[in-house]
């Protein structure tokens, strides 16, 4: 269903949506990244979604919205926006309301100077399910940078967080993880990565999206929807902005591991990818943690295995 509400809606989050929605709704469609993402509704899969903005810490933030039930927030990675959980969704949307928002910078939001550590990301979340009338606990999960973004929320406000799904990046990496991979610090260097990608963002894009284990996982119309939003203005600064602050992000994530999670956290990663690195990091920063590998897939887990990142989430918030 779609969280539009009539005269009946009793709930905070459907009176906080049909607040924003100003005009009528617009007939169903199947989802086109070419139309105006304001007051869209459409179907994935014959499940409706809708598009909505909302002003959170200083910026615009868009995110997509359907389902009905207990919350689970969706928190994308690098070089991707809400679109990577586009197989994710419809099924979860069956018992749960599927929020995923673009990230600061990235997709549809806005793409401030700053603001692109763990800590100013995790508030975004936080002032924008306030904005929900989210005041009870949500399913989080965190794919890649959506990682480090995930697990400040959940260090920050542990109250609010019922589990937590952590995807193929450990909030805190080994040493030496930032050598491991060549981009890590192509991304840090200031203005050379903008310079050298402008009017090529699509042959740089696809580089990342071609190394996986399935690269047939994420198409050409795929490819088209992710480099739309990253070709756009500030939109690969944006992007870099997430590695110069990875940093600053360690170093907060060093303070938050005094006080080790409480609540259930499942740690995946891709068996052609980080494997357990997710899970080794997650032992030492929380209490009570499970997961392992995903076979058959590379980073781009949603993409890649859907079908069994669906049974895992799904199995693990019903427990």
């Amino acid at each position: 269903m779609i969280l539009v509400a009539g005269p009946t809606v009793l709930n905070p989050l459907q009176r906080s949506i049909a607040q924003e929605q100003q005009q009528p709704q617009q007939q169903q469609t199947a989802y086109d990244a070419s139309k105006p993402i304001k007051d869209l509704s459409f179907e994935i899969d014959n499940v409706t979604f809708s598009h909505h903005t909302a002003s959170v810490n200083g910026i615009q933030m868009h995110y997509v919205i359907g389902g009905q039930g207990e919350p689970v927030v969706l928190l994308h990675g690098w070089p991707e926006t809400w679109y990577e959980w586009r197989h994710v969704m419809p099924a979860l949307a069956k018992n749960y309301t599927v929020i995923a928002p673009d990230l600061r910078g990235l997709g549809d939001s806005s793409k401030p100077l700053t603001g692109y550590d763990g800590n100013t990301t995790a508030e975004d979340i936080y002032q924008l399910l306030s904005h929900l009338g989210l005041d009870q606990k949500v399913y989080l999960v965190g794919h890649d940078v959506g990682v480090l973004t995930a697990y400040s929320y959940a260090a920050s406000h542990p109250n609010n967080v019922s589990k937590l799904v952590i995807l193929d990046l450990p909030p805190l990496p080994p040493s030496g993880f930032e050598d491991c991979c060549w981009w890590f610090r192509f991304h840090q260097t200031p203005d050379v990565p903008e310079m050298l990608t402008a009017g090529k963002e699509r042959e740089y894009l696809s580089w990342f999206y071609r190394h996986a284990y399935n690269p047939a996982a994420i198409t050409p119309a795929d490819i088209d929807e992710f480099v739309s939003k990253y070709s756009a203005p500030g939109g690969m600064r944006a992007g870099f902005e997430y590695y110069r602050a990875f940093p600053t992000t360690l170093e907060q994530n060093k303070d938050h591991a005094n006080v080790k999670l409480q609540m259930p956290v499942l740690a995946l990663g891709g068996e052609y990818s980080h494997g357990t690195a997710a899970l080794e990091s997650m032992k030492s920063l929380a209490t009570d943690v499970r997961g392992g590998i995903v076979p058959f897939s590379g980073h781009w887990i949603a993409e890649e295995r859907p079908d069994f990142l669906i049974d895992e989430l799904e199995r693990f918030f019903s427990e």
